[in-house]
């Protein structure tokens, strides 16, 4: 568990990682990403934005933390 989750601060993003919130589904094939678009991806499952599916092939945003 990370501590954001245990102290229920909101997640604080940058504005390329707001602008992928808003351009992209809360489901999103990975296969489908850009290389930049794959990068800003990784740092918001990093932060618990998204989480990656079980198949590894999608992600899929997690609770409304934003």
């Amino acid at each position: 568990m990370k501590i954001y989750q245990l102290l229920d601060l909101p997640v604080i993003l940058n504005n390329e990682e707001q602008q992928f919130l808003e351009s992209h589904s809360d489901n999103l094939s990975i296969d489908s990403l850009y290389e930049r678009e794959y990068i800003v991806a990784q740092n918001l499952v990093r932060k618990g934005v998204y989480s990656i599916s079980k198949d590894s092939k999608h992600l899929i945003k997690a609770n409304d933390r934003s």
